[in-house]
């Protein structure tokens, strides 16, 4: 059997906790004085574990404030704080995944053309010309994915996106001309808008055979 840590112990205690009181996002949790007379354990170990919950987004450590449920504890599938930095091949893996999935999404979309949706699609697109990486709620991609309606769509997509997300920044380091992003993402927009099914598929195939393009170039240039 595997040995674990006190605190990792512990840390499953805690989501245990958190899943039998039916604690939400947001919700607060007992101090680290009272986790660690519940428990019967040391302040050094509560803290440790709660340090290993809040790299996972289970909990939300507010200074002055307290301990909160977080947005992780709802997800199916968690980032790996530890995982190692992307590279031109993972990301190039990536974008084939995405190549498969994002184009039916984007006309289901359209099909759907739903005004609020697209609204909040609207609200992401400048995030395109941004050279950091943007938040995972204001993500255009994200934001496509929820404008079908099908909740498990948008899901598959941010687990995918997060679980991915040096690789995501390596795309974005490759794929650097911030107008030509923008102008693509406008374009899909525009067919959504339009309720065109068809139009939307193609300009997303077409964008992320854009990406694949560059990253392949570069994989080339590397290697020579």
């Amino acid at each position: 059997m595997q040995n674990i840590s006190l605190a990792e112990r512990l840390s499953r205690e805690l989501v245990e906790y958190i899943r039998s009181h039916q604690l939400t996002p947001g919700d607060v949790l007992p101090s680290a004085r009272a986790l660690a007379q519940q428990y019967g354990t040391t302040l050094p170990t509560v803290r440790e574990a709660l340090r290993m919950l809040e790299a996972t987004e289970i909990v939300a450590l507010r200074h002055g404030s307290g301990t909160y449920v977080g947005p992780g504890v709802d997800k199916p599938f968690l980032v790996n704080p530890y995982a190692e930095e992307g590279t031109l091949e993972s990301a190039l893996e990536l974008t084939e995944a995405r190549l498969v999935v994002e184009p039916e999404i984007a006309a289901v979309a359209a099909q759907r053309r739903d005004g609020a949706a697209i609204a909040r699609l609207e609200g992401t697109l400048c995030n395109a010309l941004e050279a950091d990486m943007p938040r995972s709620g204001s993500h255009f991609h994200l934001a496509l994915a929820q404008a079908t309606g099908q909740p498990i769509l948008s899901e598959m997509l941010e687990t995918m996106l997060a679980l991915r997300q040096h690789d995501r920044a390596v795309i974005r380091s490759i794929y650097a001309n911030r107008p030509r992003d923008h102008a693509e993402h406008a374009a899909i927009l525009q067919a959504v808008r339009e309720g065109d099914p068809t139009a939307a598929r193609a300009l997303t195939a077409a964008h992320l055979t854009h990406i694949r393009t560059e990253l392949r170039d570069a994989i080339r240039e590397a290697g020579s």
